[in-house]
């Protein structure tokens, strides 16, 4: 996949992966930032796949966070064109061909694999204006799957490398980016963790924290990265038994508790969410039958989830 930094590498990248007439998919959030394209879809999230797909020409930009990217890759994948992705947030969703389909009010409704990517460039000056919450909760998600790509089921070297620069970057410029929000620099630097973090994930798997986040987040159309903030530490804590050298590189990496950088974001417990805690038995037995589960080096039953979900209940 070809990466670049700086909004005006865009023009090149879309030229370099053959695309010339190109769907721009952004919400009207982003109508300020200029962008050459044939044509663009603003309605982010969407389930009107098959309308999209129709204007997709020979190529997408998914300029947004995490639903503008599925978005993309969902397109991407049912006309067979490259997509390039210009990410607003930590998320990572430019690294992997996967995605979910989610409906305005943001649950999940869909998913599937397939999308072709071809670039991603990143300009930092687009997350100037993120919200701490947003900030803390997809730089969260980033951080997970560092650690996820420290000991799920198929890690290797390559992934190792990028999550250890990711946890390290993360771990040190997030709080500096939660007390200067403003601070160019410091949200360039944790934008570059996000990037190996994603590059991490695109080199490993999914494990047990992102399979419990994706159960809670499909169900109610909860933001992955907080879900993500707050079943990383449960995750962390069942798999140390049988990844310990992974998990202690990991939290040496980040230099401070998990925990504590899921409170910058006013991330605590699950009831804040609104989840009712009759739920929890759901939630866990929908865990268990994910991919993430299934390649946690743990195997963990639906009653062992269910405990951990009511850790943080």
């Amino acid at each position: 996949m070809i990466v670049r930094w700086g909004i005006e590498a865009l023009p090149g990248v879309v030229e370099e992966v053959g695309s010339e007439r190109p769907l721009l998919v952004a919400s009207s959030r982003w109508e300020g930032v200029h962008v050459e394209a044939a044509a663009r879809w603003k309605e982010v999230p969407s389930v009107r796949i098959a309308d999209a797909v129709l204007q997709a020409g020979d190529g997408v930009i998914a300029l947004g966070g995490g639903s503008a990217i599925d978005l993309g890759k969902a397109i991407s994948a049912e006309a067979g064109v490259p997509l390039v992705s210009v990410p607003t947030t930590y998320a990572g969703a430019e690294w992997t061909p996967y995605f979910g389909i989610r409906d305005p009010e943001r649950k999940l409704r869909g998913g599937g694999a397939g999308a072709h990517l071809a670039g991603a460039v990143y300009e930092p000056e687009l997350t100037l204006s993120l919200p701490r919450e947003q900030t803390v909760g997809t730089a969260m998600n980033a951080l997970a799957h560092c650690a996820e790509a420290m000991y799920a089921e198929g890690n290797n070297a390559a992934g190792d490398a990028h999550a250890v620069q990711g946890a390290s970057l993360i771990g040190e410029w997030l709080p500096q980016v939660v007390d200067r929000p403003g601070d160019l620099h410091a949200r360039t630097r944790l934008l570059e963790g996000a990037m190996h973090a994603g590059a991490a994930l695109g080199a490993s798997m999914l494990a047990l924290g992102h399979a419990m986040a994706q159960a809670l987040g499909g169900r109610y159309g909860l933001p992955h990265g907080a879900m993500n903030a707050l079943t990383l530490p449960q995750a962390l804590a069942f798999n140390e038994e049988v990844a310990p050298d992974a998990v202690r590189r990991f939290r040496e990496e980040v230099g401070v508790d998990v925990r504590e950088l899921a409170r910058l974001g006013g991330f605590e417990r699950l009831r804040d969410f609104g989840i009712p805690e009759d739920d929890l038995p759901e939630i866990a037995a929908a865990t268990v039958q994910r991919a993430g589960a299934k390649a946690n080096p743990r195997p963990a039953t639906a009653a062992e989830v269910e405990q951990l979900l009511h850790n943080i209940y």
